[in-house]
Formats: C-alpha cells, sequence, structure tokens
C-alpha cells in the first residue's frame, strides 16, 4: 500500500530522514526584521538569528496555505498522513484540514488523517517517524491512525530556552505567571499541556540546572522506558550531545535521535535553545 507524510516545517527532520520520499514538507514563512525566510532548503539559520538580533520587534510567522497542502496531497498514493504544529500554537493545522476537505471532494477514494501533534520540532520528529513504522510495517490506514493518535496522547514534550522573549512578544504564554525572566536571570523549564498548551514545569538559575531538572523529569517518568527520545536545538549542538549523555546516564529510553532546528523552531526557541519529546 503507497502512502505520504505530509509535515509542516516545524517537523525538523534530518536531511538524512527527508531523503526518503514518503516524506513531504510543506513551508512556513518567516518575517524578521524587513525581510522574508521561507522555511525550505533555502533557509539560512545564521541569517534569521542575526535579523532577530538586530530587530527590536519580534518576528512574524506565516502558515502556509491550505493550496499548499492540497498541491503536497496529491502525490498519486492511497493513504495521505499529515503532522501538524500544535492547532493551538499556530493556523498550520487548519490549513490542513481544509486541503483536506477540499481533497476528499475531488479525490474520494483517498484516505487522508490530519494528526495535531499537540507539539512542535521534536514532538513532530517522533510523530512523523511513528508513522512511516506503523504504515512500512503494512498496518491499514484506520488502524495506523488509532495508533498513532493514541501515541500523540502519552507523548511529553519539555524545552528550555535562553530566552523567552519570542514567545512572549507572539502571544504563546499568555497562561504562563508574570515572570519577568531577563530581571532575575531565571531559565524557566517548559513544557506542553496534552492539549498542546505551553506550559511552566519549573525555573532554575542557569541553563545547566534547567537542563538538569530537564532530564531529571524524564528519568522519574516511568513511561519513558524504551520509549524513543529526541532531541532538538537550536545552533547548539555541543549542549545537545551533553544532554544526550545526561539522558543515557540517568534514563532508560530506547534510541536517542538528535537534530537540528529549522526556522520555526529557531524563531519560538530561539539561540541556544533545547525542544525534547519522547
Amino acid at each position: 500500500m503507497s502512502f505520504k507524510i505530509v509535515v509542516d516545517s516545524c517537523c525538523d527532520l534530518t536531511a538524512q530522514m527527508l531523503k526518503d520520499p514518503c516524506f513531504v514538507k510543506v513551508p512556513l514563512t518567516i518575517h524578521s526584521n524587513g525581510s522574508t525566510f521561507v522555511d525550505d532548503d533555502t533557509f539560512d539559520q545564521a541569517d534569521l538569528l542575526w535579523s532577530m538580533k538586530q530587530s527590536e520587534q519580534a518576528p512574524s510567522t506565516a502558515c502556509p496555505s491550505p493550496q499548499a497542502y492540497l498541491d503536497a496531497y496529491q502525490c498519486s498514493v492511497e493513504d495521505v498522513y499529515v503532522v501538524t504544529l500544535s492547532a493551538l500554537l499556530s493556523g498550520s493545522h487548519n490549513s490542513a484540514e481544509q486541503a483536506r476537505v477540499l481533497l476528499e471532494e475531488d479525490e474520494p477514494g483517498v484516505n487522508v488523517h490530519v494528526f495535531n501533534s499537540c507539539s512542535a520540532a521534536a514532538g513532530e520528529v517522533l510523530v512523523a517517524l511513528k508513522i512511516r513504522e506503523l504504515a512500512q510495517s503494512g498496518m491499514p490506514f484506520k488502524k495506523v491512525v488509532r495508533e498513532v493518535e493514541q501515541y500523540i496522547y502519552q507523548m511529553q514534550t519539555m524545552f528550555v530556552l535562553e530566552t523567552l522573549e519570542n514567545l512572549r512578544k507572539n502571544g504563546r504564554l499568555t497562561k504562563l505567571q508574570a515572570v519577568v525572566t531577563g530581571a532575575l536571570k531565571i531559565k524557566l523549564f517548559m513544557g506542553a499541556t496534552p492539549e498542546g498548551e505551553i506550559c511552566k514545569l519549573g525555573q532554575a538559575l542557569s541553563m545547566k540546572q534547567a537542563l538538569s531538572k530537564l532530564v531529571d523529569k524524564i528519568a522519574s517518568d516511568p513511561n519513558h522506558v524504551g520509549r524513543t527520545l529526541v532531541i532538538c536545538h537550536c545552533n547548539c549542538k555541543e549542549r545537545a550531545e551533553k544532554v544526550k549523555e545526561q539522558i543515557l546516564a540517568k534514563c532508560q529510553v530506547g534510541e536517542i535521535l538528535v537534530v537540528g532546528a529549522g526556522g520555526i523552531t529557531t524563531v519560538y526557541a530561539n539561540d541556544g535553545g533545547v525542544v525534547v519529546a519522547y
């Protein structure tokens, strides 16, 4: 049975993963300091980080149009699986759903399901890889959907950022406690609710302490045992590798994958941010 996995560009698959023809990426767009960055193969992380540092305004992002998703869906396969950013963080999920409705009207024989990852970055990568694993096994479309929806419900996403400024300016922290992290030099240890909303899990006086708390949180969760874990980093591979070493020392995960941030993750994680999902 033929299938495609369509992801938005906050799904930080590696270049090696994207060589698999089953994956199709639909880019979001970033506007920063008067410049436009398309989150595709042309994206230059260093340019975006420089642009954000020069600007007094927070960067903005634009989700793909329904037509962009529809174009990605029309790929002559029987089953189309779609993975998007949390619907509470982006309009990407809504655009993907609109495209699904259009495709089902034009091509009723094609199976399409849009997964709300309730996450981003590393979490989306996990969902995409789980879909590939199950679909390649020959599992029927409806069973893949059921299994992956359950997987998303059980998935955990956590992150520690050098700065929350872009998240704050873009209104992504509306339900957080009012903590002036810059003035207090506090690093927040953050996570995602089951619905895909950002929440505070703890705080520390340094990035090192906050990441240590993140690792301890994973170790204390009995459900982490044997699971694949993804570490997504924004321009800080050495930091990500150290987190990997700590996780290997304290936890009993299965495989650990380290991936670099694409454009959308770079906007919100900012320079030095680390996102972990399992």
